[in-house]
């Protein structure tokens, strides 16, 4: 009889995989990258949104630097004649004011001046804004001109150093006041016309076209326009503070006479010829940027169905009140900042 085999247990097999540590580990990194692609996607995004921001009224136009970096320079440009002040420029001020990303700010000039009190509310809104800011760099390119009210507007740039760029063609200048008059008392005889309108009191007909200016009147009228005239001066001496200690030398400028850029660095009116991207060069420095790390960014007004609708319409209509518009232009007694032959003409195609 044979004898039984022993019964032993079963024994486990164990199967041990080279490299095993090494795929956990890529693992982990894998999911590490995975979260922090999304992180700069997700920054990129936010970046590239600000783009589409039609916060009041405008979008974002990309002009250089670092197109996903968060930090910015934003460029505000004031271009064509100066009128009420409160409109596109304003609407950019604002824009700036409330994007705690803006580091910096540069005044895009390329305008003959306008009104006396538009060139002023945008001067005062500029710097109010730098304020506002905490004393951020501000810093002016001037275009093909900035001259009269386009001039000091660019006196927001306060008591910085080199931080006013004229181009090598600029036309700047122009410091002074006007008040367009035009005497029609000629033709009006020859076309035996006569001004029968009632007024008030005689000075309040003191600068109608239909009549001559008295002594009288043209007396108060230059005390008038040397008011408006002291303020500009003084608003260029807190712009440029070289002319604080030599009041002479301002004077000697400040005749409505226009400048070429080189002779404006000459005497002072500006700081250095350069382009925007010289300005923006400034503006990093004074701020302490790197270019990479910031981008430069401007304004626009968002185009749709509705404006273009509108804009239709208005040219429709345009044609028929255009000669009105003009007459009552040249009409209206105004002070000028502002180089030009023809004033009010001027004034009539005004910046938006």
């Amino acid at each position: 009889m044979s004898q039984a085999s022993p019964n032993y247990p079963p024994q486990p097999i164990v199967i041990y995989q080279s490299g095993a540590g090494f795929w956990k580990l890529a693992a982990v990194f894998g999911w590490v990258g995975l979260f922090i692609a999304g992180l700069i996607v997700i920054g990129q995004w936010s970046a590239l949104a600000e783009y589409f921001d039609v916060t009041n009224g405008l979008e974002e136009k990309y002009v250089s630097g670092g197109k996903f970096s968060s930090d910015k320079i934003a460029v505000i440009s004031i271009e064509g004649v100066i009128m009420e002040g409160d409109g596109f420029v304003k609407q950019q001020i604002d824009r700036v004011r409330e994007d705690k990303d803006v580091k910096a700010i540069i005044v895009r000039v390329d305008s003959p001046g306008g009104t006396v009190t538009g060139s002023d509310y945008i001067y005062h809104h500029l710097k109010r804004l730098r304020e506002d800011k905490g004393k951020i760099p501000l810093v002016v390119s001037m275009g093909s001109m900035a001259a009269s009210g386009g001039y000091y507007v660019s006196m927001a740039v306060d008591d910085q150093e080199n931080v006013i760029f004229a181009e090598p063609t600029t036309t700047t200048g122009s410091i002074g006041v006007i008040i367009p008059h035009y005497d029609l008392t000629g033709l009006l005889d020859k076309l035996d016309v006569k001004d029968d309108s009632i007024a008030s009191h005689e000075r309040k007909q003191m600068l109608s076209m239909t009549k001559h200016i008295s002594p009288e009147h043209r007396e108060l009228i230059q005390a008038y326009v040397d008011e408006s005239f002291g303020r500009f001066k003084n608003i260029v001496k807190s712009g440029r503070p070289i002319f604080q200690k030599d009041e002479s030398a301002l004077d000697q400028l400040a005749t409505g006479e226009i400048f070429s850029a080189d002779q404006a660095v000459k005497h002072g009116l500006v700081d250095k010829i350069g382009f925007l991207e010289d300005a923006v060069a400034r503006a990093l420095e004074l701020a302490k940027l790197e270019k990479d790390s910031v981008r430069v960014v401007k304004y626009k007004r968002p185009a749709s169905l509705f404006d273009i609708g509108a804009m239709a319409k208005a040219q429709q209509g345009s044609a028929n009140i255009s000669a009105l518009t003009g007459l009552l232009e040249m009409s209206t007694p105004r002070a000028y900042y502002l180089f030009s032959a023809f004033p009010t003409l001027a004034a009539s195609k005004r910046a938006e």
